[in-house]
């Protein structure tokens, strides 16, 4: 299993008038999860593209248990669960400054080749980047 945690803090726009973070934005912070545990990695969003892979969002699962606000400091932490195939799977845990978990969550992203607009394997390069995180039996 692959883990990485990255912290942001909640920005005023981004908060509802009640003060609570909107409901909405909870996508955008799992994207960031993803996309900086890609970058820890050494693959970038910019570098899967130029290489001819688009990475859409198949499907998207969010459980909230308690409201993140102004200026909380969160951490979420990004799994990838199982090497990818066709398609890249991530779970999110967001929790504040004092470890409530405040959400968890889940998305299903599909690997699909930028000119025959058709889904393919996952780059080989990343498949065996990730590999190096998983224990296999020998």
């Amino acid at each position: 299993m692959l883990t990485r945690d990255h912290q942001l803090r909640v920005r005023y726009a981004e908060t509802d008038r009640m003060g609570y973070v909107y409901y909405g934005n909870y996508a955008a912070y799992f994207e960031v999860g993803r996309v900086e545990l890609l970058r820890s990695m050494g693959f970038s969003y910019r570098r899967l593209e130029e290489q001819g892979w688009m990475l859409p969002v198949r499907d998207l699962r969010i459980r909230y248990m308690a409201p993140a606000r102004y200026d909380d400091l969160l951490t979420v932490r990004t799994t990838v669960p199982r090497l990818p195939g066709a398609r890249i799977e991530f779970d999110y845990l967001i929790t504040n400054q004092q470890g409530r978990t405040l959400v968890e969550g889940a998305t299903t992203l599909v690997f699909i080749d930028a000119q025959s607009m058709r889904p393919v394997r996952a780059p080989d390069d990343l498949v065996e980047a990730m590999g190096k995180h998983f224990i296999t039996d020998p």
